[in-house]
């Protein structure tokens, strides 16, 4: 396996200047809960306590948000691309997202006001998915563009929800610029997470539409009666979702906040190469990205999450495949009555790295040791879609395949 890779932020955390949350703040979060519990399929996703794993580790807690029951789309990511349509449609309408309840946004009274819309963006295939979804509930059209290398299930799956997709010969950047430009010449909306000059309130609604499963989170372990935790692990893509969940966390706890982890794959590692430059600007990897987390496979940091990421997060860190796969069959076989949890490729890294740093060699341990991991440790993991891709699901489940290579 190839080594897993960490580096700290070099930038001062407690400066003054840091990204404003305000965008994360209390009343924002309370209407975007508001507008997702408007939906007839809004559940509260379950959090599970692993209680033999943590013991296992030798750690306080280990506690798992399990995205994959999200209004039956199996990930979180419709989320943020509901809200932010949710939120562009109130815009055009000059009202408050707070008078559009789902059942309003799909009525025949709206739609005769703004008419047809065409939705556009770029996706590996959850988000994509949660997009097509939305526009079709809502009597609109989407387009989907799918970068080299997208499994075909998830295609399906976004075709079965009516939308236009197909599979690029490009990369998840490049895909999402082809997104810009037919949006563009269609007169449609580009729903993205990715950020960029004159290109910042849509992915900042679809950050704050994902915060939902964070608050949810929260909710959740208070009412266990449990601690707040020490440690949250992040998957990072372009970094919305991670810029979400830290946004979220330091806006309400402040200093009290659990150091923040952002993991990605070695394929794909903008983040982590970022904080090694070090110099506060986000950093771009290119080309082709050869990772089953596809989920994760983005080359450019969104510049709304890297403010965010910047200012908040304290560690990156850089895994291969085989810590993913790792993670994904310790989630899919648990110990003594701690409940399985079916994660997919990009939802289960995180548990994979804190499994290979507290049992591995002494080379990984020692990065456990500077994170700070011990037994007063309580860690939260979000794992962010269950088995999307069925097939390599089993592959690594069943049959213990690795990556996606082989």
């Amino acid at each position: 396996m190839k080594p897993i890779e960490m580096v700290f932020k070099k930038l001062d955390l407690s400066r003054d200047d840091k990204t404003d949350l305000t965008f994360m703040g209390k009343e924002v979060i309370d209407e975007v809960r508001a507008f997702h519990k408007s939906f007839p399929q809004y559940e509260c996703t379950p959090l599970r306590d692993l209680k033999h794993l943590a013991k296992h580790l030798g750690v306080a807690s280990i506690m798992v948000k399990d995205e994959s029951y999200r209004f039956g789309l199996n990930a979180f990511k419709v989320l943020g691309g509901a809200y932010a349509i949710g939120k562009y449609i109130a815009s055009q309408l000059d009202v408050p997202i707070s008078e559009l309840p789902f059942q309003r946004l799909k009525s025949d009274e709206i739609k005769a006001v703004i008419g047809d819309v065409t939705f556009v963006t770029a996706t590996d295939g959850n988000h994509g998915r949660g997009v097509a979804w939305a526009a079709r509930e809502l009597g609109q059209k989407a387009v989907v563009y799918m970068p080299k290398g997208s499994a075909e299930y998830r295609l399906n799956q976004i075709l079965n929800e009516g939308a236009e997709a197909s599979i690029t010969e490009l990369n998840y950047d490049d895909a999402v610029r082809l997104s810009d430009k037919t949006a563009k010449e269609r007169g449609g909306v580009l729903v993205q997470d990715s950020s960029w000059p004159g290109y910042m309130d849509i992915p900042t609604w679809i950050m704050q539409g994902y915060a939902t499963l964070m608050d949810e989170a929260i909710e959740q372990i208070e009412t266990l009666g449990e601690q707040m935790p020490t440690h949250v692990f992040l998957q990072a893509g372009v970094g919305s979702f991670a810029g979400s969940m830290i946004g979220y966390l330091a806006a309400r706890l402040g200093e009290n906040k659990p150091v923040a982890v952002i993991v990605e794959p070695d394929e794909a590692a903008c983040i982590f190469k970022s904080f090694k430059i070090g110099d506060g600007e986000p950093h771009h990897v290119t080309g082709f990205m050869p990772t089953m987390m596809a989920g994760l496979a983005c080359g450019e940091p969104s510049l709304v999450a890297w403010g965010v990421l910047r200012d908040y997060a304290e560690v990156a860190v850089s895994c291969p495949d085989e810590v993913s796969a790792y993670g994904m069959r310790m989630l899919g076989n648990p110990l003594g009555d701690d409940e399985k949890v079916i994660s997919g490729e990009s939802g289960a890294v995180g548990v994979g790295l804190l499994g290979l740093l507290l049992s591995g060699n002494s080379e990984q341990r020692q990065l456990a040791d500077q994170l700070g991991l011990d037994q007063n440790s309580r860690i939260l993991f979000i794992s962010t879609e269950g088995d999307t891709d069925p097939e390599n699901y089993r592959k690594v489940v069943w049959e213990g395949i690795n990556c996606l290579s082989k």
